[in-house]
């Protein structure tokens, strides 16, 4: 569990919560990459985390979470007391009335421990999208398809939502910051991940209580309570890997940034190599350039390191709970990593 405040007793701790993408290994089945997503899950309650995500990718070499509500059933059967989450459903994937299906189903199976993360992400390639049978505007259609999965949920489908829901799920809408508005309309929570959740580098210094984050104020100052979400709840969602030195942070953070940067080049998000394989000078000046920038916005480093760039996260951003991503190649520094981040108290 994270440690008791010491200095500031008014302070309180943001929940910690984990997002497993279940990136593939180079040379790892499939399989054993979605049974190690739940083995992490339980190591995680027992270390205290707050929640365990997970999300949708289709016929990405890299990644092997398809069918998030399968996996978040599995961990929640796996699982006692820690949240559960999709971070998230991609929408245009499935038919609103079957997401709401899903929901309700889950919800009814564990009551009170679901997060929704609904997301509006197309497939990866042309080719993904045409199996999907998804049209190249079906983003465009996000905030609908929301709408009708809330009227299921609630009651005001044209056909009745079987199992009848008897507790609001708590929802959320996966956003870079374009879709608050959306969020805080239709009375749901905020997952915001992406380049904005940084602060400036020429930002005064966070203030403890007060957010700076433009698009986040405008979200809580217009949000419009539902049953789904009383009150505006943010979430933020970033990389995050931790060891015991600089260096061996930035050597567990290299393979996701290396897959991030090529996918860039060649169209694919491959499976992370070991980051004893790994050569910076044998890229393009382009490609190594897009491996420090995927490095610059992965939050790597000691404990304390990490714990002053979260803290500061928060602060610019007003973060009621932060979900922390980040794939590693080396499954014992990945837990190292997690021991670490349980170890920490980022306060608000």
């Amino acid at each position: 569990m994270n440690p008791p405040v010491t200095d500031s007793p008014a302070a309180s701790a943001i929940p910690l919560s984990l997002l497993d993408r279940a990136l593939t290994r180079t040379g790892v089945p499939d399989a054993t990459i979605l049974t190690e997503v739940v083995e992490r899950a339980r190591a995680a309650e027992d270390l205290g985390f707050h929640g365990f995500w997970v999300a949708e990718h289709h016929a990405v070499p890299g990644i092997a979470g398809s069918a998030p509500t399968v996996l978040a059933a599995a961990i929640a059967g796996a699982t006692s007391r820690m949240r559960v989450g999709t971070g998230g459903i991609m929408v245009p994937a499935h038919p609103p009335f079957i997401i709401a299906e899903a929901i309700a189903v889950l919800t009814a199976l564990h009551p009170d421990r679901l997060d929704w993360g609904l997301g509006a992400s197309l497939g990866f390639t042309s080719a993904v999208r045409r199996v999907l049978l998804q049209s190249d505007d079906a983003a465009d259609r996000f905030g609908d398809d929301v709408t009708r999965i809330l009227e299921a949920l609630g009651g005001a489908s044209p056909v009745t939502l079987r199992p009848e829901p008897t507790t609001p799920a708590r929802l959320h809408v996966l956003t870079g910051g374009a879709r608050l508005p959306l969020a805080a309309g239709s009375g749901l929570g905020a997952v915001v991940g992406g380049p904005s959740i940084h602060p400036p580098e020429d930002a005064a210094a966070p203030r403890r209580g007060r957010s700076d984050h433009s698009g986040l104020a405008d979200y809580r100052r217009t949000f419009r309570p539902s049953a789904h979400c009383p009150v505006p709840r943010v979430t933020v969602s970033v990389p995050v890997v931790v060891a015991d030195t600089p260096e061996a942070a930035r050597h567990l953070a290299l393979p996701e940034a290396w897959a991030t940067a090529l996918s860039r080049s060649t169209g694919s998000f491959d499976p992370l190599r070991p980051a004893e394989e790994l050569d910076v000078t044998r890229l393009t000046r382009q490609q190594a350039a897009r491996v420090e920038r995927a490095l610059a916005q992965t939050v790597h480093g000691t404990p304390e390191q990490v714990q002053e760039r979260l803290t500061a996260i928060v602060r610019w951003t007003g973060a009621d709970e932060l979900l922390l991503t980040g794939g590693v190649s080396d499954p014992a520094g990945g837990a190292h990593s997690d021991r670490l981040l349980a170890s920490l108290r980022v306060e608000a």
